[in-house]
């Protein structure tokens, strides 16, 4: 018999929270694919104004109800170099506060619509061709999930009530002292780093209260514990990554931990604020979800004003490596895919990188030609090696990105992308084709006439100039550039024309060998090939096909 309860309020719990996680993902995929473009614009925004990161923080996990792929698309950026450590800090805290947003969903009293709201959603998402509405049911038909997921762990836990065994063991892990606070906490924090969501563990308290099996007290003591185990999944991202990353993660888990901390000592003059402001006539999961919220509001106050002593401490605990360390190629982390709408601005960072290497390489190319720097061979060879390995990576991540929700003006967005980062690292193949007939050149021991060299430096800084323009463009994404490219494309056309010729009319003299002029035309037509894959790439981003 007692066999039977346990299995019976097993598969109803248990079934009841993979609904409920499945369901936090179907909506966090509707709500990125419906509000991409906002999420992208919003990270676009973040700078050294603290509050403004908060904002930002929130807003973004809100969006996607995550914390925790916020919390790794941060660690991510910081290791890849795309935010630095107080940046982190203050997006970090904003998503502590936006998480809590799940809880006030949670307490809603709509819970027995949670069938209604799945089966209706399901229909638009099946039978619309909308993607807007295909989307937004999407988002629904998760929402329906996790009310109904709700539902069914109530239902399974609603036994326990009178189950004396139960009870007994609960007795033990009451917040009547500071034991019993400390010994909730831990369960809260070991729960939820084992099933890496908060938003999971504190649906499962809120049903607990709900059911009557906990009480309020001993719900908001599990609730701080889960704040401190939601900050195992950024930790884990950060595995493997550089020592910025690293202090990022380890600047979640800090003050998650010091929050508690501070609480803990209070906890009895805590919950008599709690029960002042909100009267005990009020539903106890809304009672729970305004500890939740409260809680990461306090601590985003305390530690607002202790970001850079914050930093400085996270320095000292995870000093810098004594040998320097590699910046990779490009980084994407797997868990960005559960993010596709911020996986879209991660791998457009990926393509402005590749342009400024394309615009590097220019530079290199014009010392390695005309002030005979031979050293930058190597640095060039390896520059293009790293582009090829850039766009592999690219490629290989937005394919991914594209089997996921992603919204029709997302997947016009990474398409542009794989086009622009193919015509970078052809650049890059044009540039090593000039690199080797100089070299070819020098072998051989024929060198340019004055004239000539004098054309192709004036060519050589008109397009790396173009180059630089279209990357420039590229950056701030200013689609309306592609007339000014092509302008400027006439006018190289127009110069190698001139260049061309003025060589060919003293072919056969003493001032131009067959060989010269060979590798000369040859020049030429690869800085054409540059300024047509630059052109490419300002179609790309104004949407041309």
């Amino acid at each position: 018999m007692e066999f039977q309860f346990i299995l019976e309020m097993c598969i109803q719990v248990v079934g009841g929270l993979g609904l409920f996680l499945f369901g936090m993902k179907q909506m966090s995929e509707g709500m990125q694919a419906v509000a991409g473009a906002r999420i992208r614009y919003l990270i676009g925004k973040v700078t050294n104004n603290r509050i403004l990161g908060v904002g930002i923080g929130a807003s973004i996990t809100a969006l996607i109800q995550s914390s925790s792929v916020t919390t790794v698309m941060v660690v991510g950026m910081v290791n890849a170099g795309l935010m630095t450590l107080q940046q982190s800090i203050g997006v970090i805290m904003g998503a502590d506060i936006g998480t809590t947003i799940t809880a006030w969903l949670i307490s809603l009293k709509i819970a027995d619509f949670g069938l209604p709201i799945l089966g209706l959603s399901a229909f638009f998402y099946l039978f619309s061709k909308n993607d807007k509405i295909r989307y937004s049911a999407m988002m629904f038909l998760g929402l329906g999930m996790v009310f109904f997921g709700l539902e069914l762990m109530k239902f399974g836990f609603m036994p326990l009530r009178d189950n004396q065994a139960f009870i007994s063991l609960l007795s033990k892990f009451e917040p009547d002292s500071y034991f019993g606070i400390i010994k909730c906490v831990l369960v809260g924090a070991f729960v939820t780093a084992i099933i890496q969501s908060s938003s999971a563990t504190v649906a499962i308290t809120i049903t607990l209260a709900r059911t009557g099996v906990i009480g309020y007290d001993t719900a908001v003591a599990l609730v701080l514990g889960e704040n401190i185990g939601t900050t195992i999944t950024a930790f884990l991202a950060s595995l493997g990554t550089n020592t910025n990353a690293k202090r990022a993660a380890y600047a979640h888990i800090t003050i998650k931990v010091l929050g508690v901390m501070l609480m803990i000592p209070v906890f009895s003059l805590y919950i008599s604020f709690l029960k002042f402001v909100l009267s005990e006539n009020i539903d106890i999961s809304a009672r729970i979800a305004f500890a939740h919220s409260f809680f990461n509001i306090l601590i985003v106050c305390i530690f607002i004003s202790f970001v850079t002593p914050l930093a400085r401490f996270l320095s000292i605990l995870v000093p810098d490596k004594k040998h320097k360390q590699k910046r990779h190629l490009t980084y994407f982390d797997v868990r960005m895919l559960d993010a596709p709408a911020l996986g879209v601005k991660q791998s457009l960072y990926e393509v402005v990188r590749m342009g400024e290497a394309v615009q590097k390489m220019n530079f290199w190319l014009y010392d390695f030609l005309f002030k005979k720097k031979d050293n930058l061979k190597e640095k060039l060879v390896n520059r293009e090696r790293m582009l090829d390995v850039m766009q592999k990576e690219i490629v290989e991540f937005i394919n991914k990105l594209m089997s996921g929700s992603l919204s029709s003006d997302a997947t016009l967005e990474v398409r542009k992308q794989l086009r622009m980062a193919d015509e970078y690292e052809s650049i890059s193949d044009e540039i090593i084709i000039i690199m080797k007939l100089n070299v070819k050149m020098k072998k051989r021991g024929l060198k340019f006439s004055k004239q000539d060299k004098a054309d192709i430096i004036e060519l050589h800084k008109l397009v790396a100039l173009h180059v630089a323009d279209v990357s420039q463009a590229v950056k701030i994404n200013n689609g309306n550039f592609l007339t000014k490219s092509m302008n400027d494309g006439k006018k190289i056309n127009h110069m190698i024309k001139e260049h061309r010729a003025r060589h060919l009319n003293n072919l056969g003299t003493k001032q131009a060998s067959p060989l010269l002029s060979l590798l000369y035309t040859d020049m030429l037509n690869s800085y054409k090939r540059i300024k047509d894959h630059s052109i490419n790439i300002a179609e790309a981003l104004a949407g041309e096909k």
